[in-house]
């Protein structure tokens, strides 16, 4: 008896990473995105922990400031400006979704006030995926949710809709029961860092 040949393997699953770095910084009185850790800003570092955990490319989602344009593309991010000065995350989310690629399976999304998640984090998310096909993943330290969400493509539709009083985080709420959390020792991935105060302890425990 013949054993058959095996079919043609199905392709990866594509994930791309979307940084984003639009926000308001209200809080902190300055850009984050372009803040410094270990003289490397917290957008080149977004967007090198993204292409290092396995992103096959890197949306970052900018204000109108040239700096942060600049460095993120100099970090290897495809930029894509959010012009709205009182944009909410939400909307630069679908604008980094309207810049992927045709090809692109999902999207990991980090907002760029997390700069110490740690690219396993990520490699641990994408493999999650790449095993459970699960709508969405996140890490989990300690009990803690964190960054970034990767959201399959099939939810795309669903983070573009109108009427998200919670943006995102509406679309997390929503599908709590299809939700795959990888639990990480990655205490970054749960911190950010969103004022004066925490961005001091920041770079006196770098320091």
């Amino acid at each position: 008896m013949r054993s058959s040949s095996p079919g043609p393997s199905a392709p990866p699953l594509t994930v791309a990473g979307i940084v984003l770095s639009a926000g308001r910084s209200t809080r902190m009185g300055r850009s984050k995105a372009l803040l410094a850790i270990a003289g490397e800003t917290f957008v080149e570092r977004a967007v090198w922990v993204l292409r290092e955990g396995g992103c096959g490319s890197v949306v970052v989602v900018v204000s109108t400031d040239e700096e942060l344009a600049r460095r993120a593309e100099r970090a290897g991010g495809r930029v894509v400006v959010n012009p709205a000065a009182d944009a909410e995350p939400i909307d630069s989310l679908r604008l980094g979704l309207d810049a992927l690629q045709a090809g692109d399976d999902a999207a990991a999304v980090l907002p760029v006030d997390h700069p110490l998640v740690r690219p396993a984090t990520v490699a641990a998310l994408l493999a999650a995926y790449r095993a459970t096909r699960a709508p969405i993943v996140r890490p989990v330290h300690r009990g803690s949710p964190g960054h970034p969400t990767l959201f399959a493509r099939s939810l795309f539709p669903s983070l573009r809709s109108p009427g998200l009083p919670e943006g995102a985080r509406s679309v997390v709420d929503a599908n709590l029961d299809r939700i795959v959390e990888v639990p990480v020792d990655d205490p970054g991935a749960a911190v950010d860092i969103d004022t004066p105060d925490a961005y001091r302890r920041l770079v006196e425990r770098a320091s």
